[in-house]
């Protein structure tokens, strides 16, 4: 019997209206700050809200050969398993895994939220759920079910399937490694790994993310006094620390261009990355930019489309994210200040060594500093990119026709700017996997930012493309 593809959309429509969304509402409402926000996450207690959230529901599922836990690691962020038995599958098929993934950990709230809408106040509008976390990516392990929920319900087959959510990735998921490691034995041979953390250029068909940038975050800090002193006592005689800082950021950033600096973050570009992001350039124009909301007068630091994607999918590039040791303006006086600190993030191209990057960027930033000042490092992170293996022939047509069905129209493909640490660890621990990255940041959803939301029918139509793919694995010829 075939997967009865009527009988899917309606179920998973059904399911999102009756069950998905209030479900979200629910969920949008948690501050479930990630532990870098939170350090004090297990007091709080509202990543264990949205862990016991999402726990029960998925165990209230008729799910066949389910079983559902949260693993619990010492002084770690919990992560739910779902273990879903192989279903409908004929004798002698494989047992390899399908892994799929998610987190439910947030971004804080960050300022300039519509004066009507908040972080954790969930509004429906306009087809879409107003709020933080929704979209990226809570809807995740909702999703995921209830695709292979509509599989089983509806004369459809699937491999065992392991479906993980974890805590921490808000926080460049620390806690997954240990917790990947303690599973070793259950996860099996995984053979396909669908991730519904990324993104997409439109809401129009199926994206598929080809490669994700790594990441370094640093808090930076630069002492040069022991406390403030009156700016016209010391001022051209004292070094201001915030001087010395960006003599420091000059060295890993040409100011001028915005051009990276250390040599362990330039790498050589694929011809095909380059070519697909042609491709998106020639068919949506700056809008594959999503329109970024300049101030008027304003431009973008590359003139060409193209150039613009490449720079943001394949390129290093810096953000100061956070400073410390400055007050706010109203209530700054003439003082030499004694410190300036800074949270540097810096995105790395996929096949360059985060690790390799971050070591680099201590021995540049500490290395003759200016003036004798001290300078320290803490809070410092890395975490690899990745970049995707070439499809297999039976999942590009698979993700082609779920494509065509849902959105009719063909699956398109590109490169992210962001990072996901879960694909760079199965990509190392399972190198003949093929993977489905994708998701429903698209244009103006606004992750991490204000007014972040996830557009509900996108998020529908995406679950019945992981349906449609998770039926075709079992039927694949090669």
């Amino acid at each position: 019997m075939s997967l009865q593809l009527d009988a899917v959309r309606s179920q998973i429509a059904e399911t999102w209206k009756d069950e998905l969304i209030p479900q979200l509402v629910e969920y949008v409402a948690i501050p479930a700050l990630s532990p870098a926000f939170d350090p004090n996450w297990e007091a709080t207690g509202e990543i264990e809200r949205a862990v016991q959230q999402i726990e029960g529901w998925i165990a209230s599922r008729n799910v066949a050969g389910m079983q559902v836990e949260v693993q619990r690691l010492p002084g770690l962020t919990p992560l739910i398993v779902v273990e879903v038995d192989a279903f409908n599958m004929p004798d002698g098929a494989s047992d390899k895994t399908v892994v799929l993934y998610g987190h439910l950990d947030k971004q804080p709230e960050m300022e300039g939220w519509r004066e009507d809408l908040g972080p954790w106040k969930p509004v429906l509008e306009d087809g879409k759920l107003y709020g933080r976390g929704g979209a990226d990516d809570g809807y995740a392990a909702f999703a995921s079910l209830t695709a292979i929920e509509a599989v089983q319900r509806n004369g459809g087959r699937h491999a065992r399937c392991v479906l993980l959510v974890e805590a921490s990735e808000e926080s460049g998921s620390p806690d997954l490694p240990a917790h990947i490691d303690a599973l070793a034995d259950r996860l099996g041979d995984v053979e396909l790994v669908m991730c519904l953390d990324s993104g997409c250029m439109t809401y129009e068909t199926l994206w598929l993310t080809t490669s994700l940038r790594g990441m370094v975050m640093a808090d930076v800090q630069v002492d040069i006094v022991t406390e403030g002193l009156h700016s016209g006592a010391v001022g051209g005689v004292v070094p201001s620390s915030f001087r010395i800082m960006r003599q420091l950021l000059d060295r890993i950033e040409d100011s001028s261009t915005g051009r990276f600096l250390l040599d362990s973050a330039i790498v050589d570009i694929p011809e095909g990355r380059v070519q697909e992001a042609a491709e998106v350039a020639g068919d949506l124009g700056w809008a594959a930019l999503e329109n970024p909301p300049m101030v008027e007068g304003a431009r973008l630091a590359e003139d060409d489309v193209t150039e613009a994607l490449i720079a943001k999918t394949w390129r290093p590039s810096l953000s100061v994210v956070g400073a410390d040791g400055m007050p706010p303006t109203a209530k700054a006086g003439n003082v030499l200040r004694p410190f300036t600190r800074l949270k540097l993030s810096i995105r790395v191209p996929p096949t360059a060594s985060a690790a390799v990057v971050l070591e680099e960027l201590q021995r540049t930033l500490e290395t003759s500093v200016p003036y004798g000042a001290r300078v320290s490092i803490e809070h410092a992170d890395s975490a690899d990119g990745w970049e995707a293996p070439p499809l297999v022939p039976w999942l590009s047509d698979a993700l082609n026709a779920a494509s065509q069905v849902a959105f009719d129209k063909p699956m398109r493909l590109y490169g992210e700017g962001g990072t996901i640490p879960f694909m760079g660890m199965l990509g190392e621990k399972f190198p003949a996997a093929q993977f489905v990255i994708t998701g429903v940041l698209g244009p103006a959803s606004n992750a991490h930012g204000p007014n972040e939301f996830l557009h509900l029918d996108y998020a529908e139509r995406l679950t019945n493309c992981l349906a449609s793919v998770l039926d075709a694995h079992t039927r694949r010829e090669g």
